[in-house]
C-alpha cells in the first residue's frame, strides 16, 4: 500500500518552513475586505467542495436530514461505537443494522465505519469472532473500523490490567483490517482535562460535566494519557501497512508540534478535526494556518455531530448547519467572529488546501467513500 511520503520537519519551525515555501503568514482581514457572506452563501461555498464529514454518529433516517445531505452535496462517514455507559450504544448488532439501512437509503451520502465489541475481550474466541464480524461488514460495504477510548480507559483483561491499544489480542484484528485495505480509526485517550484538574476554560470541560465516568481526576489506578498514546504509537509502528486516522486530532489537541512529529514519524497516520476545532480556534492563528498548509495531506474534516433516534430533527439540522458554517468561516475566510465568548480569526486557507481537508484527504485515507 502506497503511503504519503515523509517530509522533513523540525517541530519548532512549522511557521518558518511554510514561509520558506512561499506561503506568507496570515495577516488578518484588511480594511477593504468584502462584507461577510450571508449564512446561505457560506453553506453554498461549503457545498461547492462536495464535502465529506468523516466523523458523525447517525442513528435514524429522516427525509429532512436526507434533503440536507443532498442540498449540501455532503457525504458522511457514520461511525459506530460500543459503550456500556450509554444505553443506545450498549448493543452492536442493532447499530450495525440501522447503519446499513441509512447507508443504503442515503443514495451515496453515507458510508459506514463499523466496530467490534471490545467488552468480549476476555472470551477465548474474541479475536476470531471480531474478525468474522468485521469481514461480514466489509462484504456488505463498511469502509473502516473504529476502536474507542474504552480500550485504555475502561476494559480490563483477565489479570485486572487495563487493555491498551497495542494488546496482542488486537493485533490479528489490525492485520485483517489492513489485509482488506480498510482504515482503522482510533479514538484512544482523551483531552488533557480528562485527567484533571478541573478547568472550566477548556473547550472539552462541559463534556465531563455531562459524562463524569470519563473524568479521571483523583481516580487512582488508571493509565496515564501518555501511556495510552505510547501504546497507540506502538500500534502504528507495528502495522506500517495499516492506514490509521487518529480522530480528535489524535488526542494531541493542545500540541500542534506533537501532532506534526507523529505525522512525520508515521507515514501511515493521519488525524481528523472532529470535536476539536475549538482547540485550533484558540491556538495561535498563524501557527495553526502554517501547520494545516504544511500537513495539508494528513488532516481530515470531521465534526462528531450526531442524530439520535430520539432527536428533534429540525433542531438537529440547525446545529449541523451552524457547525458547518462556523467551520467554513474559520478555515476558509479571514473573518473575525465570536464563538463561545471568544474572538476567532479565520485562517483563510488556500483553496487547494481546503479541497484536501474537506474532501480529498478522506477519499485517500478512507478508501471506498
Amino acid at each position: 500500500m502506497k503511503m504519503i511520503s515523509r517530509t522533513v520537519f523540525l517541530p519548532t519551525l512549522i511557521l518558518s518552513a511554510v514561509l520558506s515555501a512561499g506561503c506568507a503568514p496570515h495577516s488578518g482581514p484588511a480594511s477593504s475586505s468584502p462584507a461577510p457572506a450571508s449564512d446561505e452563501q457560506v453553506l453554498k461555498s461549503f457545498a461547492a467542495l462536495q464535502p465529506i464529514d468523516a466523523h458523525v454518529h447517525v442513528f435514524k433516517t429522516d427525509p429532512a436530514f436526507q434533503a440536507m445531505l443532498e442540498r449540501l452535496h455532503l457525504t458522511l462517514l457514520n461511525i459506530l461505537v460500543v459503550d456500556d455507559t450509554v444505553s443506545h450504544r450498549k448493543q452492536l448488532k442493532p447499530q450495525i443494522d440501522d447503519a446499513f439501512v441509512l447507508m443504503r437509503s442515503s443514495h451515496g451520502h453515507s458510508a459506514l465505519c463499523t466496530t467490534f465489541d471490545p467488552y468480549k475481550f476476555n472470551n477465548a474466541s474474541f479475536s476470531a469472532e471480531a474478525i468474522k464480524q468485521l469481514d461480514e461488514n466489509f462484504a456488505a460495504g463498511a469502509v473502516a473500523v473504529k476502536i474507542w477510548k474504552n480500550i485504555g480507559m475502561e476494559i480490563k483483561n483477565g489479570d485486572g490490567k487495563f487493555v491498551l491499544p497495542d494488546d496482542p489480542k488486537l493485533e490479528p484484528i489490525y492485520r485483517d483490517i489492513a489485509k482488506h485495505g480498510k482504515t482503522l480509526l482510533t479514538h484512544v485517550a482523551e483531552p488533557d482535562v480528562a485527567w484533571g484538574p478541573p478547568d472550566p476554560s477548556d473547550p472539552s470541560w462541559s463534556y465531563y460535566q455531562e459524562n463524569p465516568q470519563w473524568f479521571l481526576y483523583n481516580k487512582p489506578g488508571f493509565p496515564s494519557k501518555q501511556t495510552i498514546l505510547d501504546a497507540r504509537d506502538h500500534l502504528l509502528a507495528a502495522n506500517p501497512e495499516l492506514r490509521v486516522v487518529g480522530v480528535h486530532l489524535g488526542s494531541m489537541e493542545k500540541d500542534i508540534d506533537n501532532i506534526a512529529r507523529h505525522l512525520y514519524q508515521y507515514p501511515n497516520f493521519a488525524v481528523d478535526m472532529a470535536a476539536r476545532m475549538e482547540y485550533l480556534m484558540i491556538a495561535p492563528t498563524d501557527n495553526v494556518r502554517a501547520f494545516l498548509i504544511k500537513y495539508q495531506d494528513r488532516v481530515l474534516y470531521g465534526t462528531d455531530l450526531d442524530l439520535l433516534a430520539t432527536a428533534d430533527v429540525p433542531a438537529s439540522l440547525k446545529e449541523w448547519e451552524s457547525t458547518y458554517r462556523r467551520d467554513w468561516k474559520f478555515l476558509a475566510t479571514d473573518e473575525t467572529f465570536d464563538y463561545e465568548g471568544r474572538k476567532v480569526r479565520g485562517l483563510k486557507l488556500p483553496e487547494t488546501v481546503l479541497r484536501k481537508i474537506f474532501r480529498e484527504n478522506a477519499l485517500y485515507w478512507i478508501r471506498g467513500l
